[in-house]
């Protein structure tokens, strides 16, 4: 900037300043290097030149293009921390019409609508003040990201406060007005515990947010703009639940709420059919992550137009489902219900996870991305009984083709088997934690859905290693047998390490040797173990008292401990 627009700017010449100020926010509208501005002082002669204009009320017109100036200076970190900016931030604050002060926010959200009631109604800003606020915003934004001062100074300003009254009442404001408040709002959150905590403690913020995302969700049409708020919105939730610090029943309470709207939201959107609309679902689930399990029966409601069918007619249908060899299928009342149950909720979530392994076999995308769904498939099944029977129903449905690998084509349990053997831990422990609970932490069931060489890491994990009973599991144990006649017919052939019949069984190399040759084989087997383990490529191991493998000091060891195995694996029978 030369130095005569520079003068011109500290005189607050009217006349003058537009022109000077629409060609310096056009030249630096993407400015991000501020090296230049470092020479002369120019950065801070000028930040101080434009929050002279912004402090005269008589200048209000040029607000907006000053903002928009102040917003582009905001970029330069280096310069926000070696200045003080106590007194613009302050000013900001008061443009954005976030300044509390000494303002008592009620309990809840009914409370608030008597106060204002009680009140004398305020008049809505113009669209001239909407641009003004949402531009200060935009600094504010900019602001906390960059300085750890200024996000210290909006919190005891009470902007916190404000901006839940602002967000809560009802007022109508510009879809850029409630974005922004958002955007500040998350970028708090997220930057700063105090504010998270003063957020759910103080203020009973979730409470508020809920019965704001409730509203936004009957609203009609929802454009782009409102898909925009809604997820910055789920954003600030997220951040308000990652570590609740309310009083287990309260948060429990207001959990079930926020439950039974996410679902709504779910049920809304579930088709995703843009992009935005998936976003919103992606963020829904990654809020769902938040909630404890037993609220998560909010997701299914029992069915409107559920009826009762008579004790004969359920025998006689579980009696025809055997003779076809499949497990009695529960009857549905419509088609959107399952055991009574709405599970639409459900059937969005299993469309979210498709449509994401999809996405990431085709793009080569990280496998982290699906760890929330996961995460919330395993607590829906942990936590209910028919919810983990329509998972089970969708993700491991009976076995028919056995004549490939559990990891081989595209349906979920093939993927979910695809999982097991990542070396990416967290998602391969939540697909292993969904299969073992759909598995209802049965062993045997488990080897039958993905084989054992796939289960072989869950099992070690575990101590169960050597297909022990899992003890503690509370599972009901009304479920029928799911094999189907294509898999009895196969069973005997099915190699369970593989988890499939094994193609072209070749026969034994051991046919035709005497005993002798066979003790030399089995001989130069050890050898060649031994030697694999002095260069420390494998480490034979035996499984303990606790089902866990215990290293050995010699390979022979696994011949003296075997008769005693093979006494225990039958008391175990």
């Amino acid at each position: 900037m030369e130095a005569e627009h520079l003068k011109r700017l500290e005189a607050k010449d009217a006349a003058h300043i537009p022109a000077i100020l629409s060609e310096f926010n056009t030249k630096h509208a993407d400015l991000l290097i501020f090296d230049s501005f470092r020479t002369d002082n120019l950065w801070h002669d000028l930040w101080l030149a434009i929050f002279g204009i912004l402090e005269e009320q008589c200048l209000s017109h040029l607000h907006t293009q000053c903002l928009n100036t102040v917003r582009i200076l905001t970029r330069d970190e280096f310069s926000l921390q070696t200045n003080y900016i106590e007194q613009e931030v302050g000013v900001l604050l008061r443009l954005a019409r976030i300044e509390a002060g000494s303002l008592k926010l009620p309990a809840t959200p009914d409370e608030l609508k008597q106060q204002e009631q009680r009140e004398q109604p305020q008049r809505e800003p113009s669209q001239a003040q909407s641009e003004v606020i949402a531009e200060a915003l935009k600094c504010l934004c900019n602001l906390v990201y960059q300085s750890s001062d200024c996000r210290k100074q909006c919190l005891r300003q009470h902007c916190l406060d404000a901006i839940l009254k602002r967000v809560a009442s009802s007022m109508r404001h510009p879809c850029a007005l409630e974005y922004y408040d958002m955007k500040l709002l998350f970028l708090l959150t997220a930057l700063e515990p105090a504010a998270r905590t003063r957020l759910q403690i103080d203020l009973n913020g979730l409470t508020y947010m809920t019965k704001w995302l409730d509203d936004k969700l009957g609203e009609e049409p929802c454009g782009e703009e409102q898909l925009n708020i809604i997820c910055e919105l789920l954003k600030v939730m997220f951040n308000v639940t990652s570590a609740p610090d309310k009083s287990p029943n309260e948060y429990e309470i207001q959990s079930l709420h926020l439950t039974g709207v996410l679902r709504q939201l779910l049920l809304r959107f579930g088709e995703m059919a843009t992009d935005k609309e998936r976003a919103v679902v992606t963020h829904a689930i990654n809020l769902l992550t938040n909630i404890s399990g037993s609220c998560l029966t909010e997701l299914t409601l029992r069915c409107s137009n559920a009826e009762e069918q008579s004790s004969q007619k359920q025998e006689k249908q579980k009696e025809n489902d055997r003779e076809q060899g499949a497990r009695a299928r529960p009857r549905a009342c419509c088609s959107l219900c399952f055991e009574r149950r709405n599970v639409r909720s459900l059937a969005v979530l299993l469309r979210y996870l498709r449509q994401s392994l999809a996405q990431q076999e085709a793009e080569a995308s990280s496998h982290e991305l699906l760890s929330p769904v996961l995460t919330v498939l395993v607590k829906c099944a942990r936590s209910d009984r028919v919810m983990r029977h329509y998972l089970r129903e969708e993700i491991l449905p009976p076995l028919r083709d056995v004549s490939q690998r559990p990891e081989i084509g595209q349906e979920l349990r093939n993927h979910l088997c695809r999982f097991l053997t990542l070396p990416a831990m967290i998602l391969r422990d939540l697909a292993a934690e969904l299969l073992f609970v759909l598995c209802k932490e049965n062993v045997g069931r488990m080897i039958k859905y993905t084989g054992y060489g796939n289960a072989a890491g869950l099992f070690a994990k575990r101590g169960i290693l050597d297909c022990r009973r899992v003890e503690g599991t509370d599972y009901s144990s009304d479920s029928e047998d799911s094999d189907t006649e294509e898999y009895k017919q196969q069973q005997q052939g099915i190699n369970p390490v593989l988890g499939c019949v094994e193609p072209g069984s070749k026969p034994s190399l051991l046919d035709g040797m005497s005993e002798e040759q066979k003790e030399y084989e089995a001989m130069q087997l050890v050898n060649l173990i031994e030697q694999l383990r002095q260069g420390g490529i494998v480490k034979p191991a035996l499984i303990d008292k606790d089902g866990r493998p215990q290293p050995l000091e010699h390979i022979l060891q696994l011949q003296e401990e075997l008769p005693q195995q093979q006494l225990d694996q039958k008391r175990k029978t």
